[in-house]
């Protein structure tokens, strides 16, 4: 299970995030990586790149996320978890994060 609070900080230092973005309805589903997670949602939320995905779909609730010692391990997650359909992408969100709320305020 992905840790959480000031782990999380000390880890952004170092490491990587995979996270997983949606829409209001939970519609679509955006999955990214980052180095910086603390500055990689503002810039969804207020949709700094208006042509990408997250934007045109208003993809801003943070419903998962996973940190890493280490950007490699991130990006190879986020590969793997790219290859996942929808039903095991909704899985682990639920099991994450059951109601599906965004996690981004409480980080």
């Amino acid at each position: 299970m992905p840790e959480r609070g000031n782990l999380l900080t000390l880890v952004m230092q170092y490491g990587g995030t995979i996270y997983i973005l949606t829409n209001f309805h939970n519609e679509v589903l955006y999955l990214g990586v980052t180095s910086d997670l603390f500055t990689r949602i503002p810039e969804h939320i207020n949709k700094v790149y208006p042509d990408s995905f997250t934007a045109k779909y208003n993809c801003n609730k943070l419903v998962y996320y996973e940190t890493f010692g280490k950007i490699e391990d991130a990006i190879a997650r986020e590969k793997v978890l790219k290859k996942w359909n929808r039903k095991w992408k909704d899985k682990l969100i639920n099991d994450f994060n059951p109601e599906w709320k965004n996690s981004f305020p409480t980080l």
